[in-house]
């Protein structure tokens, strides 16, 4: 190789690795709140592991009940340190000393010196730790990669990892510490205090029964490594999780949990009972077992409900409990808008109707939009009077200002919701939809005026603040309240002419690319269009005109008297030839 040729392979050589370290730069600038999550899980985890290990009489990573007097032993332990003989313990350990060979019978001096080692706080079994700690990246790793591969159809914010890590936590370090206690050291009494049930039901609550149905397995796989590795724990913790969380998926009222505590606890027992059977296992201790099912199923309601409203204040989560909260329509904010911004409030309602039956329709969170629909204008009720649908006389006031004038305070009312939403500590999910029901698309009237006196104004000065829709309810928000709004501008609302206007608003939104950050198909634009068109069709439909019903105009019209003393001219040829003109024209 020539050195040009060498030096050319050492330039690309050299570009290739900054490449990849620039690529490796920017996913942990972007992801490093989900990384530290992990690096503390680990962390924790592993103390709690260390102090089980610590604790846990095991020589060279195997129970000390593995070993008997008599045995033939299948390894040779050598031991790693010196244990001097004290009062308790008269046995003398030599660095470097076979304790145990492969092949020969297990004396008893041999065991005494196992069990001084097992037992000795000087002496930790580092092999089984590392078995442990090799367990626990790999499942870290694995939950970190599913995290970042799953489409959740939602933005996942910092502090639900975090509240998992919390979680896994205790659950291990409930089973690491329990399962040291003689009456839970078996793998079916050992479930009667695992808090698995409890997790999951809050987090199904919090964040739905796609996360909850991934920390059930990512759950039970811990418990397995804090268990020590016995199945039958594994199996009953990862049926009773999944289990739960479909319980509690459908529930909209608080007081439903402790029916759904019941519910958990019924089929506790019943999973407890199988695996029972499966493993072939006697029923020595199954009533105590069952009895403490059984309220360990009836607390995990009775928590859930306690620790719920707490946990959805701190978390800022839109949980299905909040969001019913919130659709009450006596909220003060609601009302508020009712008395100053009257037509705002009679928009975000019929938007509200449009964006839940279209969410409906696609499988969206269809409670989310509607909430998010009636909060998505309250940025207009300090300054009601400058948006149209609030100007009763018909004065648009907004035509007095000059175009960015205009825009700016068309442009503010996002601006405005965004800042009240975070004052009433609204979920995230719903600030997004206010911040996003108009993404960043151009106020066209305006800009277009502008054009018209300064022929170099920037696109960008008549654009709305916010970003494109991310997610469908926000997506679905926008285009009910595009098509609410200018759907009461069109003339004789048919269903096939909403339909044709309909259709051309929402292509409008596709190529101005307001819907490229969010997961809606053609398929799910397609219902939603239908769901929009039959809606409308209902609110906007024709009515029979009765006989006796007159335009109030017209009679006053009609009622009015000839003035005295004036009589009409009869009208010459020519008026009359006009009129008939005019009408043949018509």
């Amino acid at each position: 190789m020539t050195k040009k040729n060498k030096k050319k392979t050492d330039v690309k050589i050299e570009r290739a690795s900054n490449k990849v370290f620039a690529e490796m730069g920017s996913y942990i600038k972007k992801r490093y709140p989900f990384l530290l999550v992990l690096l503390l899980e680990i962390l924790m985890v592993s103390l709690i592991y260390f102090a089980k290990v610590s604790t846990v009489e095991t020589v060279a990573g195997f129970n000390l009940d593995n070993y008997e007097i008599g045995q033939i032993s299948d390894r040779t332990i050598i031991a790693d340190r010196t244990l001097y003989p004290d009062s308790t313990d008269p046995v003398m350990i030599q660095k470097g000393e076979k304790i145990i060979k492969n092949g020969f019978p297990i004396t008893e001096e041999n065991y005494a010196k196992l069990k001084k080692m097992s037992a000795s706080p000087k002496y930790i079994d580092y092999r089984s730790f590392a078995n442990g700690e090799l367990a626990i990246i790999i499942l870290s790793i694995f939950w970190y990669l599913l995290y970042s591969i799953i489409n959740f159809h939602r933005k996942i914010n910092f502090r639900e990892p975090l509240l998992q890590v919390v979680f896994f936590a205790v659950v291990f370090a409930v089973i690491a510490f329990c399962s040291k206690v003689s009456f839970f050291s078996s793998a079916y009494s050992i479930c009667m205090v695992i808090p698995a049930t409890f997790c999951v039901v809050l987090i199904t609550i919090l964040y739905g029964n796609l996360s909850a149905v991934l920390f059930s397995f990512i759950l039970s796989l811990g418990v397995l490594i804090a268990g020590n590795w016995q199945l039958p724990t594994f199996l009953y913790t990862l049926a009773t999780s999944l289990s739960s969380a479909a319980i509690v998926r459908k529930i909209d009222k608080r007081l439903q949990l402790v029916w759904a505590g019941i519910l958990i606890a019924v089929i506790d027992v019943v999973f407890m009972i199988v695996m029972m059977v499966i493993f072939n296992e006697k029923f020595n201790n199954i009533i105590i077992i069952s009895l403490g099912l059984v309220a360990n199923g009836f607390l995990t309601g009775v928590l859930t409900l306690g620790f719920l409203t707490p946990l959805e204040a701190m978390l800022n989560t839109a949980s299905v409990f909040r969001l019913m909260d919130l659709s009450n329509t006596d909220n003060p904010v609601l009302k508020q808008m009712q008395i100053l911004a009257n037509g705002t409030y009679y928009h975000s309602m019929n938007v509200a109707l449009l964006a839940e039956n279209a969410c409906r329709e696609i499988r969206a969170n269809a409670l989310l939009a509607k909430v998010g629909a009636y909060f998505h204008d309250m940025g207009k009720i300090d300054q009601s009077e400058y948006f149209v649908e609030n100007q009763a006389n018909g004065e648009n006031k907004l035509i007095e200002l000059n175009p960015t004038l205009s825009a700016s305070v068309i442009k503010s009312h996002v601006k405005k919701g965004v800042e009240k939403g975070h004052q009433m500590h609204l979920p995230q999910a719903v600030i997004d939809i206010i911040s996003e029901h108009h993404g960043n698309s151009v106020i066209t009237y305006f800009y277009n005026a502008g054009k018209e006196q300064d022929n170099t104004l920037n696109p960008e000065d008549f654009s709305y603040p916010g970003y494109p829709p991310s997610t469908k309810e926000s997506a679905v928000v926008m285009l009910a309240d595009t098509v609410e709004a200018a759907c009461r501008t069109l003339e004789n609302p048919t269903a096939p002419r909403l339909d044709k206007f309909i259709t051309t608003l929402i292509n409008a939104k596709v190529e101005q690319k307001q819907l490229d950050n969010c997961d809606l198909t053609f398929r799910d634009v397609s219902k939603i269009k239908e769901s929009f068109v039959h809606i409308l069709t209902g609110q906007y439909h024709n009515r029979i005109k009765y006989q006796n019903q007159q335009d109030p105009e017209a009679e006053k019209q009609e009622a009015k008297p000839e003035p005295k003393g004036e009589a009409k001219e009869p009208k010459d040829s020519k008026d009359i030839k006009d009129d008939k003109k005019t009408k043949k024209d018509k």
